[in-house]
């Protein structure tokens, strides 16, 4: 796949880069621009940080960083059997469990919210640092909703993260997740409260808060530019009904 002349690889984080110095500097610098590649497009087109992330792996799929790339490429792509196998090879190779949490959506990905429950509950997951905590707690309520287990799933929100005035990375995405489940459950005043919360902390635009809570206070959004094409049409509609038929001919002039 081609690489756009400002893509260098010197782009990729020092961590990345020196795993990559197991390499040949020639394969090395053609890893590197390929994983800049993935992550340059993984939010914006998905499908081609996917093609990416496969031509990095066919070149080096013994370094952890490029296996972990390659996860969330297919992650991204909801291709959640290819995900798993990847983040489980990037752990097998590190050691780490940072990508616990991902592994356990892979499992809700794959109809098996029971899974991630039990990976919810494991060892690893104690391992984890506060945002892979926050991490695993989305996942397990969204494990327990997939179950129709509601009021489980907004108990497991429940926590002092959530609780807390202060706005982390992982802020909005919490709030948003207990006031969508507050939602799902029929409790429409609570769920408004945190969907504005949500939207205090959502500085970056990282959820469709905003729009939700403007959706449960009855604002209607209408495109300008349908309204404004609309109102052309019906005015257009109206004049011709006014004037008298124009000869085929001529209607296309001035």
């Amino acid at each position: 796949m081609p690489i756009p002349e400002d893509v260098t690889g010197d782009e990729i984080d020092k961590d990345v880069r020196q795993e990559l110095q197991s390499l040949p500097k020639t394969l090395a610098e053609d890893v590197a621009k390929n994983l800049v590649m993935v992550a340059r497009l993984i939010d914006e087109d998905p499908e081609r940080a996917y093609g990416y992330s496969k031509v990095a792996l066919r070149l080096a799929s013994r370094v952890a960083a490029v296996r972990e790339a390659g996860g969330f490429a297919a992650y991204a792509n909801q291709k959640y059997a290819e995900a798993l196998a990847e983040f489980r090879a990037a752990r097998r190779m590190t050691g780490g469990v940072e990508l616990w949490p991902l592994m356990a959506d892979c499992e809700r990905g794959l109809g098996r919210p029971e899974k991630a429950l039990d990976m919810a509950g494991a060892a690893e997951s104690h391992k984890l640092d506060k945002a892979g905590q926050v991490e695993m707690r989305l996942v397990a309520a969204g494990a327990r909703r997939d179950m129709g287990q509601l009021d489980a799933a907004i108990v497991t929100l429940q926590s002092p993260e959530l609780a807390s005035n202060a706005v982390q990375p992982w802020t909005a995405r919490l709030r948003y997740a207990y006031a969508d489940a507050l939602l799902a459950a029929g409790r429409q005043g609570e769920a408004r409260e945190w969907f504005a919360k949500a939207v205090e902390a959502d500085k970056d635009g990282s959820t469709d808060a905003s729009d939700r809570l403007a959706e449960l206070d009855g604002v209607e959004f209408v495109d300008a530019f349908d309204e404004s094409e609309s109102e052309s049409e019906g005015e257009s509609d109206g004049s011709r009904a006014e004037q008298a038929p124009v000869d085929p001919e001529e209607g296309g002039k001035e």
